[in-house]
């Protein structure tokens, strides 16, 4: 048995082990992880790309033969991992995902990003023009980007979010331009390369990640820029599920402004758990006359189910505007 020249951790060893199974089993394992640990999987497969053959046989003996014929090891590792992340995720998740974990040398310069706090991410871009200041942010992790996004000056706000709804694939070219920017700023110098970002709903992870405060200033003046687009941005940032979060006291003024047979088409698609969060909500009478009525109408179109939600979201939505209810478990803003 050979003795390994370095000392990996538990994910390294992962890793080594993701490098030498085929590409479909690769797959299917990426698929059983969450978001999250598919990053951190596949930073570590790039890290442990050079790994020597020494180092494989030393971490997984019986795996080295097939190291030999099977894997990219000591090679480029980016054709092999970005044909396991698509084969796991699709094309569009796997484009983002590797946009994220693509070392440096072959990734864009907005990685360096990731070590700077909020503050000093916005202080870089809040002189930059609008479109460049929403490629960058919209690369970040919707918490950060939230922070960032509220330290900008509020008059670029709307124009930012609604750069960052409309991205879509970005051109070399354009992070070229973003490299030369950040070349200027930190110093830094990295080989670009073409990423896929934005759309509506990282617009409204964005901005369901800044306070309400922030929400509400921003919300109609990008309205004024695009009200369909703030429309979607709307509705993707409150789904049917978000209701559960209400305390049992909103839920029961909201369920009281929304009619029964819309009620009944609202909750035939949601899971036990959820129905009955609302059900409980309501006198024991009520909601025995719900179950009824949904187990009398058997079968529904989707389509009438997500209808009836919309509705039921709007109503909610109406009902927080108004003060009737409270929406969001609380804030932090304060005057």
């Amino acid at each position: 048995m050979n003795a390994p020249t370095k000392t990996f951790n538990g994910i390294e060893r992962a890793a080594v082990l993701m490098m030498l199974v085929g590409e479909e089993e690769a797959a299917a394992i990426l698929q059983k992880l969450d978001p999250d640990e598919v990053r951190e999987l596949g930073r570590a497969m790039f890290a442990v790309a050079d790994v020597s053959e020494e180092d494989v046989a030393g971490v997984l003996d019986i795996f080295v033969a097939c190291a030999v014929e099977r894997t990219a090891i000591g090679f480029d590792p980016k054709p092999k991992i970005q044909t396991m992340m698509t084969r796991a995720l699709g094309e569009e998740k796997a484009g983002n995902v590797l946009a994220r974990i693509t070392p440096p040398e072959a990734a864009c310069a907005i990685e360096l990003l990731e070590w700077l706090e909020p503050s000093e991410i916005a202080a870089l871009i809040e002189d930059e023009h609008p479109q460049i200041a929403a490629v960058l942010i919209a690369n970040l992790d919707p918490d950060v980007a939230a922070k960032v996004f509220e330290l900008l000056p509020e008059a670029s706000q709307p124009q930012i979010l609604h750069r960052i709804a409309r991205l879509g694939p970005i051109t070399p070219e354009a992070i070229e331009t973003l490299k030369d920017m950040l070349s200027r700023r930190m110093g830094a110098s990295r080989t670009p390369a073409g990423l896929q970002l934005g759309g509506t709903r990282d617009a409204a992870k964005i901005l369901s990640g800044a306070r309400k405060a922030t929400e509400t200033r921003v919300m109609p003046k990008l309205a004024k820029l695009d009200r369909a687009m703030a429309k979607e941005i709307e509705e993707a940032m409150f789904v049917f599920d978000n209701l559960l979060e209400l305390d049992d006291k909103n839920l029961g003024v909201l369920i009281r402004n929304i009619e029964t047979d819309t009620l009944v088409r609202a909750l035939k698609g949601v899971e036990e758990e959820a129905r009955e969060r609302f059900l409980g909500c309501m006198s024991s009478r009520a909601a025995d006359g719900i179950r009824d009525e949904m187990e009398a109408r058997g079968p529904m179109r989707l389509t009438e189910v997500l209808d009836a939600q919309k509705i039921v979201i709007a109503t909610a939505r109406s009902l927080g505007k108004e003060g009737t209810i409270i929406m969001g478990g609380g804030d932090d803003d304060y005057v």
